[in-house]
Formats: structure tokens, sequence, C-alpha cells
């Protein structure tokens, strides 16, 4: 792992574990250069840390150790988890974000986060599904890493969930309720409706997100229970 890690900056923002780590939370900083977010995310007074930032350089800084709980995450939800900080990595991706000019991720930055991951994956036997974005577990307040984060090229390498491209069943939900339904049972805290299939959009059906429930995105998440029943989606 250290190979992986260009510098340390601990923060004091961490606590002890209460559980073992069974997940990946991908975040962006929003803010302007890694040097910001890291002062931010070292600071004691913000009570905000994450296990790593990764600049657009691709420099890997750790902040604190994996061991410890680091505050990257809030109020979230993740498959009946509601201490998602406490079975989590987080990381997070030196990012403008879209309150700054969102745009594309720098290539170096994903080449660094690919080892990274693949270690940590690996390393806690972390299924695909429960690497996740910021938005995925806190749908009703965030929206990073965001529609242009390569879930896709991530997936590839067997590091997260792909988006299902054979929908065999189509459409199968009667009507939105179902739908919501359906949503939670995969692990999405369903509370705030509309925030909650903008979060599926974003990490599924990036390329329209309106908070509108269709019949696409219900054929993916369809698929996407349908693939896990099956034992493919681990």
């Amino acid at each position: 792992m250290d190979e992986l890690v260009h510098a340390e900056r601990l923060s004091p923002n961490y606590d002890e574990r209460t559980a073992p780590v069974s997940m990946v939370v991908l975040h962006y900083t929003e803010m302007a250069g890694a040097d910001a977010a890291i002062e931010r995310l070292t600071d004691p007074e913000a009570k905000v840390s994450a296990h790593y930032i990764i600049s657009e350089a691709g420099e890997v800084t750790r902040l604190v150790p994996e061991d410890k709980r680091a505050w990257h995450a809030g109020v979230s939800y993740w498959r009946g988890e509601t201490d998602v900080n406490a079975v989590s990595v987080g990381i997070e991706l030196d990012h403008p974000g879209h309150a700054y000019g969102y745009r594309e991720f720098a290539d170096a930055q994903i080449a660094a986060l690919v080892p990274l991951l693949a270690g940590i994956v690996e390393r806690y036997d972390i299924p695909r599904a429960n690497v996740v974005g910021h938005s995925d577990v806190a749908p009703q307040r965030k929206t990073d890493p965001g529609e242009l984060f390569p879930w896709a090229r991530i997936a590839k390498l067997g590091l997260c969930l792909p988006r299902p491209t054979k929908l065999e069943l189509g459409d199968p939900f009667d009507n939105d309720g179902a739908f919501y339904l359906a949503l939670e049972r995969f692990g999405y805290d369903i509370s705030d409706g509309r925030k909650v299939v903008e979060a599926f959009q974003r990490r599924w059906r990036p390329e329209l997100i309106n908070g509108e429930i269709d019949g696409e995105i219900r054929a993916i998440l369809f698929q996407l229970l349908l693939d896990r029943d099956r034992g493919l989606a681990r």
C-alpha cells in the first residue's frame, strides 16, 4: 500500500471503527484544489475527513489510517447500514464539482485511483455492489462524484458493478411505488423520491438525469436485481 501513497497528512478527525470494512465511498472535493481540500479535511474545526485524497495530478495523500473511522459520508444509508462511516473507506477526488465547473476527471487521477481501490477491495473482500458514490449513500444531499465519473472504466476492471447492457425482461414494474420498493431492496434510502431517482440515474443512466421514473431506469433496476438474485452481482 505505501508505494501507492505519495504523502501523509494525518487528520485529527476520526474515531474508532465499530464494524469491519465492507464498503468504499467515492467523493469529489468540490473545492479550489487539493491543498485547500487537505487543509479542510485536517482542520479539527471542520469535523470532516477521508482516508485518502487523490489530486488531479494523481498524487495520493493518506489522511486517516484505514483501521480508523473517518468522517466522510455524513448522514447516509446503504443496504441497511445506517453508519456508513463505520464500515467504509472514503476516497476524495480533487475536483471542482458541480459548484465550480463540473468536468471530466483527470486521467492521472483515475490511474492513481485504480490500484488504490483494487488494493482496498481485495484487502477487505468488498463486493462490487458496495463500491459506491457519495450520492448513492446520501441521495438527499449529495451529487458526487457525479455523472462524469468513469464508472464503466472501473467496472471493466471488476472493481464496481457495470451498467446492465442486456435488459432481459424490459420494464416489469406496474407503478412508481413498486419501483421505489425495488430501489429500497437494491440498497437506496428512498425517503426523498425525486432525489433518489436522480441518484440512481446519475449512477446507472447518466446521460439523462431528470428525477423522473421511466421505462429505461425501471428496466435497468430490474436487471440489477435479477443479476443479484442470480449471484452475478457481488
